[in-house]
């Protein structure tokens, strides 16, 4: 177990406001490819560029956005922002889309992860949700998710019941920062 403590804080994330909670960052001894420090963190999702970088890129990189400068890294996929599973999820400007890909921590999905919008602009990873932490957690989520599933009765509910935060099927959490609303799509292998 590693005892000791980075010098700095952790780096704020506004699209992605827990990454040690999602599991997205995790304490560790390895250097950074980016900065060469072992800083106490380092980032655990998806890593796309031309070389691998999994698991070795700590979360000040990719806050500060040299990880993406340096290395040619991006930490989600463009195109995914909004996702295809919201329906009403608006455009977003480049920008917004800029932060989410090159300075905001991903998070694995089963396929293709998908990023919420709403009130003009990316809302916030909340994170992965089965059934139990839907109903305890994010309770306001649950009709978000209903809605992008196109189910209903026992094909819905079938579904519903089978979520495993750990598993598949899983369900993938968002909350605007704006309005609160919460948006949510599920995913499996």
């Amino acid at each position: 177990m590693i005892s000791r403590m980075p010098k700095d804080n952790l780096p704020t994330f506004k699209y992605h406001p827990d990454p040690i909670g999602t599991g997205s960052v995790e304490k560790s001894d390895a250097e950074c490819a980016c900065c060469g420090k072992a800083r106490g963190y380092i980032y655990t999702g998806p890593a796309f560029g031309e070389e691998d970088h999994d698991g070795d890129i700590c979360p000040w990189c990719i806050a500060d956005g040299s990880a993406h400068e340096e290395l040619g890294i991006e930490f989600h996929d463009a195109a995914a922002v909004p996702g295809t599973s919201f329906a009403e999820a608006p455009e977003v400007s480049e920008a917004i889309i800029a932060e989410v890909t090159r300075r905001t921590p991903g998070f694995t999905g089963w396929q293709q992860e998908e990023w919420f919008t709403c009130c003009d602009d990316a809302a916030a990873f909340m994170g992965r949700a089965g059934k139990e932490e839907l109903e305890s957690k994010y309770p306001q989520a649950i009709e978000a998710l209903k809605s992008s599933t196109d189910l209903e009765g026992e094909e819905w509910d079938e579904m519903f019941d089978s979520l495993d935060r750990e598993g598949s099927p899983t369900a993938y959490v968002f909350k605007c920062l704006h309005c609160g609303k919460y948006g949510a799509y599920w995913d499996c292998d």
